[in-house]
């Protein structure tokens, strides 16, 4: 991988995840105490799906919603 010489603080092109376009994923706590997450999938940056329970780690929560996308990915070409 290319190292960025110019402006180390900013993330070279080919670090960021362009697989998943046009979606994204957003991970957030929810309610006041945030022990519980919950994901959000943006399509174009508008809201496309959100999760409709709350995970208990952010971990799970970001890898429920990977899952999910690679299924929209997936099921798009069909």
């Amino acid at each position: 991988m290319a190292k960025c010489r110019r402006l180390p603080h900013i993330g070279c092109m080919s670090e960021t995840q362009t697989d998943t376009y046009p979606f994204s994923l957003d991970v957030e706590p929810v309610g006041e105490s945030g022990s519980l997450f919950q994901w959000s999938i943006r399509k174009h940056g508008k809201l496309h799906q959100r999760s409709d329970r709350k995970h208990p780690t952010e971990a799970k929560a970001r890898s429920h919603g990977e899952a999910e996308i690679e299924r929209l990915i997936r099921d798009r070409g069909r």
